[in-house]
């Protein structure tokens, strides 16, 4: 995880464009510079708020730089933006937060120690609210819907940091599977990233998604269907096969990287469904 920084203060340098994107981009970087973009003023927003407990009760702070973020396709900047909202989310959905659960998350995700002050703050803000993730998980979903295996990485983060605190062969706690089944739907992840996300499994070197789109087949083609389309590509594509009927040498070199992809796609199927 490479993108860190203050991830708030990131949003001062998106093009928004028109007047409300130059004010917001102002007051924002305003913010950053002064290191208070989430504090509240002195004194709090009003006797009737706890807002130094809670300075973005609503999380529409979090949300903007999040759709911020989306808009203008800075996607480094979302995915970090999002895994520590939905990390630390998960961590509060069943009950407060741990040692166990915080540590978790920060061996995974590798803070670079001059940014831990600002991921942390991100992520005791981001707990505060847990009936919020959803929107998140969609606008990471969408962002990335063609590089489902970024997906499939934080979904397998999130159920490190859910198995943190249970004992060994413990099952999750039942609000803990709703989060995580929701957030796996709303990436648009497949049974078999579940799977190996559930199971600590290494995810494979194509998403499956791209997999029928390599076999040029639906994703609800029928099983034999798949079979016949595999073993007709390998034949058509084959380098022997080419070899056999002359072929200039550097289609022979082109026919063993697509006879290459051609098989990791069909692996990849097999393993998803099961065959």
């Amino acid at each position: 995880m490479a993108i860190w920084g203050k991830l708030f203060g990131t949003v001062a340098g998106f093009a928004v464009g028109g007047r409300m994107g130059a004010v917001l981009g102002a007051a924002l970087g305003h913010a950053a510079d002064r290191g208070s973009l989430l504090e509240p003023p002195t004194g709090g927003w009003s006797d009737h708020w706890a807002a130094r407990a809670a300075p973005d009760p609503n999380s529409a702070a979090a949300f903007v730089a999040a759709k911020l973020a989306a808009v203008t396709g800075k996607k480094d900047q979302l995915y970090a933006l999002c895994t520590v909202l939905l990390c630390a989310k998960l961590a509060k959905c069943d009950a407060p937060v741990n040692r166990k659960e915080i540590n978790a998350f920060k061996s995974r995700l590798r803070i670079p120690p001059e940014n831990e002050p600002e991921v942390g703050r991100l992520f005791d803000l981001a707990r505060q609210r847990t009936d919020d993730y959803e929107r998140f998980a969609r606008e990471l979903g969408q962002a990335y819907r063609d590089d489902q295996l970024m997906l499939e990485d934080l979904l397998g983060v999130l159920f490190f940091v859910a198995r943190a605190d249970c004992a060994k062969d413990e099952a999750l706690h039942p609000a803990e599977i709703r989060f995580l089944k929701n957030v796996h739907k709303a990436f648009g992840l497949s049974a078999g990233a579940w799977s190996r996300a559930e199971g600590g499994r290494s995810r494979p070197a194509m998403a499956e998604n791209a997999a029928y789109q390599v076999l040029g087949v639906s994703i609800d083609a029928s099983n034999d269907e798949i079979r016949t389309t595999w073993r007709t590509l390998v034949r058509a594509n084959h380098p022997d096969a080419l070899s056999a009927r002359g072929a200039p040498q550097h289609e022979i070199e082109a026919a063993v990287v697509r006879i290459a992809s051609i098989n990791a796609a069909w692996d990849v199927i097999k393993r998803d469904r099961g065959l």
